[in-house]
């Protein structure tokens, strides 16, 4: 019998309440515990902990020391229990960072049993993450036996690396109602293994805390004595893990699990998109303040800010939970969440515009007249390729672009940002080449570039003219159906104002021959709860968004820019689709206002691939799932690979913000992103909506993500879909810079993974202090990204080093590198102990 007190810090009430409540709730355990002797509390959310620790430090001093008895029980080892599969992996490992080193600070062990009962589903790379953390279990209650393939309740969780954790399915229900247990006793019996002997029963009042009550304590002793269900003792889940796992024969019989553990709840995938854009905004955010703090701390002695990227990660963290970042909290709650991941992304921009200042005022820049500097930072550990937007004012003639050595870059006007009096204010758009985690120099000079680039739009943008087809090899057609290049040729169909072909020139494959581009929106009416219970799919027929208009915006000699505007219902879509000269990919920008109550829109990406296979991205790595229109979650790229009139090819889709897709097969197979439904806010099936009543309807106005086509020729790896939803989703920042003398040079780059398999996925300061003057020691993870066996040499200029390790398949390794360089790298854990436990 595990008595718990499940707390939702955030659901159907705001945070302040659940504040209050965690107070209240281990108030109440510790007054249990001094009335009944055998009562054994399990906690498992360090945030409540940080609460009660700040607001009522006599009550977590008796908290401590009924730890140090062993009746107050810390498990999970995380900062709240978040949702299994929206968070970037670097979070996951975030979240028992903070958790793990909190606990041993304040009651000097960590915990040893992952514990994350409510969320909706748990990715595969779990075991592997868990292990990392000092965690050997894991303790989930969905998804059910009803809701998945999942069957046992104890069993072997086996991520794609080969890491194990004991797993337990608790039966039933986390929590109880007030009074005798008799009823979740009952209930839990018979949906449990029956064949293990014994199992883990949680009781206790939760969802709004209060934990385990008098009645339950006593009605539990009584049953105990009477025999009714066995025996029964109250207890911790390590407690009941241990014994299990001493019972001869039973570790080998258990059930092996090598995948992902699903499904519940498929539409808390793209319920409520305005969270899932500040959080994804937010991790990057702080992951980049992460890496340029730790550049001038350990480059120029600046003190590593611990406390305010604490602080960054908790709001993050904190808003990962699993009835926030789903989107089935109540409305207020997302006034709250905006703030707090505002107040996250605006410690990081802080902490990235000093340390850029700081190397800014550093690098040489010779004055030349009539230009002005712009130093690029690139905050990515690989080389970048990309477009710069840059206004400029006071240039009637426009502006070319230079690099560091004079030499000339691709470049083009585009649509300024401002709308003013002022003529001379324009902008340009150039191709950036800047190196990894470090910065480039470029000039703005004066003038048009030379006359011999392609034209462009010199007026308004024009209408598009589908019988303008361009000629092969040749500039990018100007007003015309075909945007083409020397990599591509893709043809928009004048009836639908989408691809109805994309060819690659060199292998002459086209993944989207004659494709029917009525389907790619797909507007339906959505009469499920805000959680999308008992949904399969969204895959459902719906009615094409009427073309309204198609118009070029740009062309010339870096990009054609076209776009393509559709309506429907009192709702708005804007598709600009961007195809640069020297790319096979396309980008297409997206603004979708939308004003539909009650409804869904599905963008589909048909293709004419046989025999598809599908691969959705998780959190530190990729699973392949069928081909059945299920909805499934995915971090930002979603890949369908197959055949052409039999050679190899497929079409990946990476997307920013969106995290709910389906694969669909037919004769076109498709990949589907679910990009707005708008349920009432924190309505649950079966509660039946009141016709005549006043209800509020979620992502009612504007929202703006980008996504991005990548064809390729039968191998999703080739293209670094990981890499390149990164850089999607966090461009470089340029600013411009004044001319002074400095001893950087124009060019450099800091920590370079070198681009292939391993991806470093983290370079940061360390959470302890280096051993010699205080300050931080580099922490560097990466991991291998392709299923394969991979070594990886990752170059850290910034310390004169270089890493060379071997990486297995899906492996995640993690190195401390002093500052003094006569010191040895070692590799840490998760938690950034070293792996030999010393």
């Amino acid at each position: 019998m595990v008595g718990n007190a499940h707390l939702d810090p955030v659901w159907l009430w705001p945070w302040q309440e659940g504040y209050a409540e965690a107070r209240a709730t281990f108030a109440s355990a510790i007054a249990r515990m001094e009335e009944y002797p055998d009562f054994v509390f399990t906690c498992d959310q360090v945030v409540l902990l940080s609460w009660v620790e700040e607001s009522d430090p006599a009550l977590f001093a008796a908290i401590q020391a009924r730890a140090a008895e062993g009746r107050w029980v810390n498990a999970g080892g995380w900062w709240v229990e978040p949702d299994g599969n929206l968070g970037m992996g670097e979070s996951f490992v975030r979240q028992g960072l903070l958790g793990q080193r909190y606990l041993v600070s304040r009651f000097g062990r960590p915990a040893t049993v992952g514990m994350n009962v409510d969320p909706f589903g748990h990715h595969a790379m779990l075991p592997q993450i868990l292990r990392g953390q000092g965690l050997d279990s894991y303790l989930f209650l969905r998804p059910g036996p009803h809701e998945g393939d999942l069957e046992p309740t104890l069993f072997w969780w086996e991520s794609p690396d080969g890491s194990r954790v004991l797993a337990y399915r608790i039966p039933h229900e986390y929590g109880s109602p007030p009074g005798p247990v008799d009823g979740q006793l009952e209930k839990a019996l018979a949906s449990m293994d029956r064949g293990l002997g014994d199992g883990m029963v949680f009781y206790g009042v939760g969802n709004h805390g209060g934990g385990p009550t008098r009645a339950n304590l006593d009605s539990v002793h009584r049953f105990d004595r009477m025999g009714s269900f066995g025996r029964l003792r109250m207890a911790s889940p390590r407690e009941y893990l241990d014994a299990a796992l001493a019972r001869p024969g039973l570790a080998d019989r258990l059930v092996v699990r090598r995948d992902d553990l699903q499904h519940h709840a498929p539409g808390c995938y793209s319920a409520h998109s305005g969270v899932k854009a500040w959080q994804r905004r937010a991790q990057h955010a702080v992951l980049a303040a992460e890496r340029w703090a730790a550049v001038v701390a350990v480059r120029d002695g600046l003190p590593y800010p611990r406390a305010d990227l604490e602080r960054a990660w908790q709001q993050v963290l904190f808003n990962q939970f699993h009835d926030v970042l789903p989107g089935s909290a109540i409305e207020t709650a997302y006034d709250d969440a905006r703030d707090q991941l505002g107040e996250a992304t605006a410690i990081a921009k802080r902490l990235v515009v000093r340390a850029h200042n700081v190397l800014a005022r550093q690098v040489d820049v010779p004055f030349v007249a009539g230009s002005q500097p712009v130093l690029v930072f690139n905050p990515h550990p690989w080389a970048v390729s990309t477009d710069v937007v840059m206004t400029y004012a006071a240039q009637p003639s426009g502006v070319r672009v230079v690099d560091e050595a004079d030499r000339a870059v691709v470049s083009q006007p585009t649509a300024s940002t401002s709308v003013t009096a002022d003529l001379t204010r324009g902008a340009v758009v150039f191709r950036a080449d800047v190196p990894a985690l470090g910065h480039r120099l470029y000039r703005l000079l004066p003038g048009f570039p030379a006359p011999d680039r392609p034209a462009w739009s010199a007026g308004p943008p024009q209408p598009l003219r589908v019988e303008a087809a361009g000629r092969p090899g040749g500039p990018l057609a100007p007003g015309g159906a075909v945007l083409e290049n020397d990599h591509v040729r893709i043809e928009l169909d004048p009836a639908t104002g989408w691809l109805c072909s994309y060819r690659d020139r060199v292998t002459g494959v086209d993944v989207l021959a004659g494709v029917d581009g009525r389907t790619h929106t797909q507007v339906c009416a959505d009469p499920t709860d805000t959680w999308g219970h008992r949904v399969v799919s969204y895959a459902w027929p719906g009615e094409t968004m009427e073309l309204r208009r198609v118009v070029v915006r740009e062309t010339g000699p870096l990009r054609a820019r076209v776009r393509v505007e559709r309506g429907w219902g009192a709702s708005t879509l804007v598709e600009e689709l961007v195809l640069d000269h020297d790319s096979p990919v396309l980008r297409v920008d997206v603004t979708l206002d939308w004003r539909e109550p009650a409804h869904l829109l599905k963008l589909r990406f048909p293709t004419v691939l046989s025999d598809p296979r599908a691969t959705f991205e998780i959190p530190f790595g990729h699973l392949e799932r069928p081909v059945d229109g299920a909805e499934e979650p995915a971090q930002a790229w979603v890949d369908v690979t197959g055949t052409v009139d039999g050679r190899p090819a497929g079409l990946t889709l990476v997307t920013t913000d969106k995290h709910g897709y389906d694969v669909s097969p037919g004769e076109q197979p498709s990949i589907g992103v679910t990009a707005v439904r708008s349920p009432v806010y924190a309505w649950h099936d079966p509660q039946l909506l009141d016709p005549d009543g006043f209800h509020a309807y979620q992502d009612q106005g504007v929202q703006r993500f980008r996504y991005e086509l990548v064809p390729h020729a039968g191998d999703h790896r080739v293209a670094a879909p990981t890499r390149r939803a990164a850089v999607l989703a966090t461009g470089v920042r340029a600013m411009v810079e004044s001319s002074h003398p400095g001893s950087l040079p124009p060019v450099v780059s800091w920590v370079d993974d070198g681009g292939g398999a391993v991806l470093v996925t983290a370079v940061k300061g360390s959470e302890d202090p280096a051993e010699r003057g205080g300050g931080a020691d580099l922490v560097v993870r990466a991991v291998e990204t392709t299923g394969r066996p991979a070594r990886a040499r990752i170059l850290l200029g910034l310390l004169d080093r270089v890493l060379e390790e071997d990486f297995g398949p899906h492996q995640i390794r993690t190195f401390r590198v002093p500052a003094d360089p006569a010191a040895r790298v070692q590799e840490v854990d998760l938690v950034e102990w070293p792996v030999d436990g010393s």
